[in-house]
């Protein structure tokens, strides 16, 4: 008897901290997508500058996306936890070599991007690379 009632005691404490777990994660994802909002990415600025990349997602999909140089619209299709990015075109820009590198690096890894999560004011876009981006408050 004394063993099963530890064991009670154990499984009773395993299916309350998996509640607590799933709740926790419930919670995160019933905060939804940020949409309408600025995000800018959590990186510092290049160096002589004080920009760094941010975009807005519309409800509709359509999105802005300011790169290092150049600003991109694009098509964001989000179902659930799933992301898919599409860039529909690009303004151009008088750009110095390294920010057209820079931008290119990081369009090609946003197409590569399949999964988000929001956890509060962070949104982050999750592949290959993982884009962590702050909503604005301003």
């Amino acid at each position: 008897m004394w063993v099963s009632g530890i064991s009670n005691r154990r499984s009773k404490a395993a299916l309350t901290a998996a509640a607590m777990l799933l709740a926790a994660v419930a919670s995160a994802n019933a905060q939804g997508f940020p949409y309408d909002q600025e995000m800018l990415l959590e990186v510092k600025p290049l160096p002589g500058s004080r920009r760094v990349p941010m975009m807005e997602v519309h409800s509709d999909g359509r999105a802005t996306v300011d790169m290092w140089c150049h600003s991109a619209a694009a098509q964001i299709t989000i179902t659930g936890s799933e992301v898919k990015f599409e860039f529909v075109s690009a303004n151009p820009e008088n750009c110095t070599p390294e920010r057209i590198e820079l931008d290119q690096k990081m369009a090609k890894e946003l197409l590569e991007v399949t999964q988000w999560r929001r956890n509060n004011d962070t949104v982050e876009f999750i592949g290959p690379t993982t884009f962590r981006f702050r909503i604005s408050t301003h």
